[in-house]
Order: structure tokens, then C-alpha cells, then sequence
């Protein structure tokens, strides 16, 4: 399952999470000029648990060479797809963590939550000799964040049948709740590590969010965050919308279609999901549209035994945009 974006729409511009996002593809581009050195990177850089549990091993290190790898591991990646799989993650589930905390609390979050899953990692993994990269660990925490501040969110997914992807919109809890299965999954079939993937380091940056995503709602937002608040309030809505159409026996069918007041004066082009129709389609919606202007789709609606089809009437909901 992949998914493609959720259903919550952020309030201000994930500036922490964008620039987190930029700094691993920059450190990835660094990775890739770096040819035969790049395994003495990962093991010096990354987290190797023998580096911790043998004395013998763990002397050749100072104390700073020791600490940086539970900063530095959650940086680095060991391929493209590794890479775009973390970042993607962390792109559709970051910004709205990211909303509710506030750039500062969301970026000591992410880093603790990314040593939180580490030092699970070193506990299950106290012998290993493998160095333990990337930043899935650290995004398992924005995504346990997540399933217990959104309860109520979706997540609209793509499956691929063989060559068809289908989209689903799912609840997020199930989701997620299905993620941090399979991760458990693995992790009690292959003691942990297999395949290069840290299983329990996974579940151990999940259940940090759960744990503590309280706690951090509990400290107060600083200076920094209040200050840009305002500055960073979103002008748009996602370009892709999952329609879901109202119920009804005529072949016509209705649905929202919600935009900022921004895109309402300016017009904007948005990707529209049609469940009925399994296909999505580009909606230009013009400039100066009000509140609860209808646009109509011709042929979009549902079809009659007889062939006929009805059409998609969308109603715009201009959404306003404020800063909690």
C-alpha cells in the first residue's frame, strides 16, 4: 500500500519537515560522490551496536565519535528508493505533526524520536555488526504522532493490482495501525534485523510518538513559533482531492471541493479522484469563484443500464486558513 496524501489539511507551511526532507537529499547527493569511502562512512557514521558493547572495539572510538552516529545515522540512506521511501512518509504524515507542534517542538521531537528507535535497535541488536542507517525510525515516531492525534483522518492509498493501482481512501488509524503490524511482524520472524532493515527500531520510534506526543503538546510553544506562525499559513490546498461523492438514486452525484481563499481570488488547477469513474481528472477552477459555486463535470457521474451517464457537480468550499 502507498499512500498519497491524507485528509487533514495542514494550517501553516511544514518549514521543519521541508527542511529536513532537503537536508537528506543533500547528504544522499554527498553519499553518492564518495565511492569506495562510502562503507567507511556508514561505519563510522552510522550506528554499529558491537561499536557499544565490545570494549575492545568501542576503545578505538572517542567519546564524541561515539555520540555522533545517534544524530548522524538518521541521516544517511543506503539508496535511492530507501531514500524516497523515507521521505515520502515523512511528507505526507510530517506536516501536520509538524502543525500542531510548532517548528521548534517538531524538530526536538524528530531527533529524539530518532534515538528513541536507535537505542531499541542497540538493545535487540546488542552483537550486530551492521551499520543501522536512515531515517525511518525517527519518521516511525512523526507517524505514532500521528495515529494518536488524527484519529479521525484518511489516508488516500494506492494499491497496485498487478498493473491497475486502485485507490482507496483508508482511516488512518488502520493505516498505520497495519504499518506497525508488519514491522512487528518482521521483527519477531527475523530477530530483529533482516534484510538490512532494523524492525525493532521501527517499532521503538512508534511507540515514542505515542508516548510522548502528549507531553510535548504539554510545553509551551516558543518565540520562534509564535513569531513565524503567521508567516508560514498556507496559501493552497493539496493539488490531488479524493472525492467522496453523496449519496443518491439520479445518476448525477455531488461532492466538495475545498480551496483557500488565495486560490478562490486567483483561480487554480487541482487533480480530482473519481471513485465512480476509477480515473482522476484535472479541474480548473476559475478566478474570483465564491463560496458554494458549483462546477459541473459532464459524464462523471454514475451509468444507467441504458448507457446514460450523469455528471459530477462539485461544490467549491473556500476553507479559511487560520494558525492554532
Amino acid at each position: 500500500m502507498i499512500p498519497l496524501r491524507d485528509t487533514v489539511q495542514s494550517k501553516t507551511y511544514p518549514i521543519i519537515r521541508n527542511a529536513i526532507i532537503g537536508i537528506n537529499v543533500l547528504v544522499f547527493l554527498w553519499q553518492l560522490g564518495q565511492g569506495p569511502y562510502l562503507k567507511g562512512i556508514f561505519d563510522l557514521y552510522g550506528m554499529v551496536p558491537i561499536r557499544y558493547s565490545d570494549p575492545g572495539i568501542s576503545g578505538q572510538f572517542t567519546f564524541i565519535q561515539q555520540i555522533v552516529p545517534f544524530f548522524s545515522y538518521m541521516f544517511l540512506h543506503g539508496g535511492f528508493f530507501h531514500l524516497l521511501g523515507n521521505m515520502w512518509f515523512l511528507y505526507i504524515f510530517g506536516d501536520n505533526v509538524e502543525d500542531r507542534l510548532g517548528p521548534s517542538r517538531f524538530l526536538v521531537f524528530y531527533i529524539l524520536s530518532g534515538i528513541a528507535a536507535v537505542l531499541i535497535h542497540l538493545a535487540t541488536n546488542w552483537q550486530s555488526r551492521l551499520p543501522t542507517i536512515g531515517a525511518s525510525g525517527a519518521i516511525a515516531g512523526v507517524m505514532g504522532a500521528y495515529f494518536l492525534l488524527f484519529p479521525r483522518a484518511r489516508v488516500l492509498t494506492m494499491v497496485p493490482i498487478f498493473f491497475f493501482p486502485l485507490l482507496f481512501e483508508l482511516p488512518a488509524v488502520f493505516f498505520l495501525g497495519y504499518w506497525v503490524f508488519i514491522q512487528f511482524l518482521y521483527a519477531t520472524v527475523s530477530y530483529g534485523q533482516a534484510g538490512g532493515v532494523a524492525w525493532w527500531a521501527h517499532i521503538g520510534g512508534f511507540i515514542f510518538g505515542l508516548a510522548t506526543i502528549k507531553l510535548f503538546l504539554a510545553f509551551p510553544r516558543t518565540g520562534f513559533s509564535k513569531r513565524f506562525a503567521r508567516s508560514l499559513q498556507r496559501r493552497s490546498t493539496p493539488r490531488l482531492h479524493h472525492i467522496r461523492p453523496m449519496e443518491g438514486e439520479e445518476l448525477d452525484i455531488h461532492g466538495n471541493l475545498a480551496i483557500t481563499p488565495r486560490e478562490a481570488l486567483w483561480g487554480a488547477r487541482k487533480l480530482v479522484s473519481i471513485p465512480q469513474r476509477r480515473k482522476t481528472v484535472v479541474v480548473t477552477i476559475p478566478p474570483k469563484v465564491s463560496d458554494g459555486t458549483r462546477l459541473r463535470l459532464r459524464g462523471m457521474g454514475r451509468s444507467s443500464p441504458h448507457g446514460e451517464r450523469g455528471d459530477l457537480y462539485l461544490t467549491v468550499k473556500i476553507a479559511r486558513m487560520g494558525v492554532s
